[in-house]
């Protein structure tokens, strides 16, 4: 079946090629932006009179192919004003454009032909773009414009509430999502244990989070794929922008290196809200703040060859009082080369290095913990424009990871406690693929691809071997799980293969367009992951740990399906997209009861492999124009797991039936609006619900003798309670002063409330018994009640 696929696929390929091969002339060219020659990703590039049109890529590169003739050329961008001209296409030309902005127009052109009408014939689905502007304007906890708070809002995303790390799309856990800066994979994505995210919105290009329908350019995880492109910029001024809150301030400075031909940009940010602690309490010696660096560097050798040098280094603190210290954090470098082939292929090759660190000291006891995984990663991506209606994407990536699960060392002399290493584990993840968007006819669009993986356990110190390979015992008389013990271990060179992995990812998604305005889209996607995230917490932390797959862990295999309506409503002024998603995911791991996943050096003795589902409607209405804009997402979803045992005579996990997993939300409703009153007062407003997270609820107490009371859990039984439903309003007002029009420095002040009702969610719930009255009692805790803040942003 594999094989037939394949061939098919190429045959389909070939094909093609062969019937768009009569000579025709092609237009390439890059678009930037006017003021800073900083590339746009995304323009639309497009012929309105024949209904012909390309799309800018990551690096602000477009092509079409045409036959000879003299047409109206329109170049439009959401925020800029629209280049219309003739163009006499009469061999291979290369043209670039500058778009300014439309603000600083007097007179706007309109036309009929609006871009979101060829957005709706392609087959692109499950992907939600978001602005840098769109996320400013988003209120937040504490005022702090954030990447991962406002994604939030979209449909098919939620989180495990207040104050925790991470993001779940489409009922898939947290460690499912690949999260990329300039293509470099970021494993922890949050401050402040989820207060904040790793992201500088003022640093940030675009961000493009795939859902569903992901191409077979992305690999190695099962759920989503959050994409994001850091500004190259401004190789014509120096800038400078910023801004001053109650917790963080930030500063980004961007200038040329070499005019029109090199450029630089580098930001940071910081958090100091500790600092006012003392004034509260002179003996607080708490500590917990974080600080990060964006910087990039890029620069045109012509007009052919561009490379550039980003990178990001983040680090969070959290101490008490000298006796514990926590620090983690991420750093990534990428080293990129943009080569146009010709006016129809083009590549980027680049070379990435990404490190997460966490780092514990415990005074009190005297000893430093760390752990961490890096890779190296070289990938080299092509885009092929065979023609107006077949475009290719094909490439190669190679990940090599070394993963420290932990090490121990002495902080003192007299600690007592004796260095220890958990075993390092290596491993080595390929890819190959290709992508193909082909558009078959007016009405029907296709893209398809496929994506070979391979997955290599490689050598290392000591791996456990246990009788018959397993790691695990059923007892059952006491129907239970227990670790088998090993009967020895096995040592391993570098360069030896403990297990390999091979798999065909075929993805394909076609869009079929009723009109300009509606269309029907459908997608299909098989992709696997290699990694797993070791946590028995609802939701990620610092501590948590990555781990490969295997000997014992298999890896994750995900079949997702989707299909879904898309309107365009009063020439792109409203827009309505609806989805219904099922998947599966094979061989998730699932964790015994009583799993202690703490500086395990047999992880395989505390899991099992289960499987999960999950399906949903997801509904989108946005208004796009005008003085208001906005969206109101909804979504319909189911998320369980089901680990069954492997022989008939096991129970496996919840008695082998299927249950809620802790991302399951049944609603969730989410409303982010924005008005604009003047050019002075802009105001904006979210609103937030979602059903209550599952949990595990104590259905009794057992009271030792000598007055120690244990909360007693139904067995068998996991998250088949639910915490209150969560909800809250936030708002806020965004001034500028009319005095900005005619100065170099611009600044504006943002006034916020989040949770206006001061809704006290539940983050947990604990059952107790009171010291006083003696009853047993349910202790609600919350994290954030109502919390007004300010924040002055300027730029210069």
């Amino acid at each position: 079946m594999k094989k037939y696929i394949l061939i098919s696929f190429l045959f389909i390929l070939i094909t093609q090629c062969s019937l768009y091969s009569q000579e025709k002339f092609t237009l390439s060219g890059t678009v930037s932006e006017q003021s800073s020659n900083e590339t746009l990703i995304g323009v639309n590039v497009i012929f309105p009179e024949i209904g012909k049109g390309a799309v800018t890529n990551e690096y602000g590169f477009y092509s079409i192919t045409l036959p000879q003739g003299t047409y109206k050329l329109q170049v439009s961008y959401i925020g800029f004003k629209d280049i219309i001209q003739e163009i006499d296409l009469n061999q291979d030309t290369k043209l670039n454009f500058q778009l300014s902005e439309s603000s600083e127009m007097l007179d706007e052109v309109v036309i009929t032909e609006k871009s979101e009408r060829i957005n709706i014939k392609k087959p692109q689905m499950s992907m939600n773009k978001l602005s840098a502007g769109t996320i400013k304007q988003i209120p937040v906890v504490l005022g702090e414009a954030d990447v991962i708070k406002s994604i939030l809002l979209l449909p098919g995303v939620t989180s495990g509430g207040e104050g925790a790390s991470g993001f779940n799309v489409r009922g898939g856990a947290a460690d499912q999502n690949l999260i990329l800066l300039d293509e470099a994979t970021i494993f922890n994505s949050s401050h402040l244990f989820g207060f904040f995210s790793v992201f500088n919105p003022d640093a940030i290009k675009d961000i493009k989070l795939y859902k569903g329908g992901i191409p077979a350019r992305y690999g190695g995880r099962v759920s989503s794929v959050l994409d994001i492109y850091q500004k190259e910029g401004n190789s014509k001024n120096y800038k400078l922008n910023g801004g001053i809150g109650a917790v963080a301030s930030r500063l980004l400075a961007e200038g040329p290196i070499v005019k029109d031909k090199g450029a630089f940009l580098v930001g940071g940010r910081a958090s100091y809200a500790h600092l006012f602690l003392p004034i509260f309490d002179e003996d607080n010696k708490n500590v917990a703040y974080f600080y990060d660096v964006n910087s990039k560097l890029n620069y045109k050798i012509n007009d052919n060859n561009n490379i550039f040098l980003s990178g990001y280094f983040g680090r969070d603190v959290f101490s008490i009082s000298e006796s514990f210290e926590n620090i983690y954090g991420n750093t990534v470098v990428n080293l990129r080369w943009n080569h146009l082939f010709s006016d129809k292929l083009f590549s980027n090759l680049s070379i990435i290095y990404s490190d997460y660190f966490y780092g514990l000291e415990l005074d009190f006891v005297g000893f430093k913990w760390n752990s961490g995984i890096r890779n190296f990663n070289i990938k080299y991506d092509f885009k092929h424009y065979l023609s107006n209606n077949l475009q290719i994407n094909y490439g190669i990536n190679n990940i090599y990871f070394k993963f420290n699960p932990g090490e121990i060392e002495p902080n003192r002399p007299d600690s007592g406690i004796p260095p220890d290493k958990l075993i390092d584990k290596y491993a080595n993840e390929f890819g190959v693929y290709v992508d193909a968007e082909h558009k078959i006819s007016d009405k029907l669009s296709l893209q398809y691809g496929l994506r070979l993986s391979n997955f290599i356990r490689l050598g290392q110190d000591e791996l456990n071997i246990y009788e018959n390979d397993n790691p695990l015992n059923f007892d059952e008389d006491r129907q239970i799980y227990e670790a088998a013990d090993p009967i020895g271990t096995e040592s391993f060179s570098r360069s030896d293969q403990i297990e390999t992995f091979t798999n065909l990812e075929p993805r394909i998604a076609l869009a079929y367009a009723f009109n300009d305005n509606t269309s029907i889209k459908a997608s299909y996607n098989r992709m696997a992951q290699y990694l797993h995230l070791l946590s028995n917490t609802n939701s990620p932390t610092p501590l948590d740990v990555w781990t490969p797959s295997g000997k014992y862990i298999k890896p994750q295999l995900l079949n997702q399906y989707a299909i879904g309506y898309f309107k365009s409503i009063k020439d792109g002024e409203y827009s309505i997209e609806t989805e219904a998603f099922y998947k599966d995911i094979e061989n998730r791991i699932d964790y015994i009861d009583g799993a202690d996943l703490i500086a395990n050096d047999a992880i395989e003795q505390d899991i099992l492999n289960g499987e999960a589902r999950a399906y949903g409607l997801e509904l989108l209405l946005r208004k796009n124009e005008g003085k208001f804009k906005g969206w109101l997402a909804y979504t319909l979803s189911k998320s369980e797991q089901r680990t069954q045992g492997r022989t008939p005579e096991e129970t496996g996990i919840n008695s082998g039936d299927w249950y809620n997993t802790p991302f399951d939300k049944t609603h969730d409703i989410s409303f982010n609006g924005s008005y604009e009153l003047n050019e002075k007062w802009k105001f904006g407003a979210n609103f937030v619900f979602q059903t209550g997270q599952p949990t595990n609820y104590p259905i009794g107490q057992f009271q030792y003798l000598d007055g120690l009371v244990v909360p007693v859990f139904e067995e068998g039984a996991r998250n088949n309670f639910r915490l209150p439903a969560y909800h809250r309003i936030d708002v806020s007002a965004t001034l500028t002063p009319r005095k900005n029009k005619n100065r170099k420095w611009q600044g504006e002040w943002v006034f916020s409330i989040y949770n206006l009702y001061n809704r006290r969610n539940a983050a947990s719930i604990s059952f107790s018994q009171n010291d006083e009255t003696f009853v047993n009692e349910a202790v609600r805790t919350s994290i954030f009640g109502i919390i007004p803040a300010v924040t002055y942003n300027f730029k210069f």
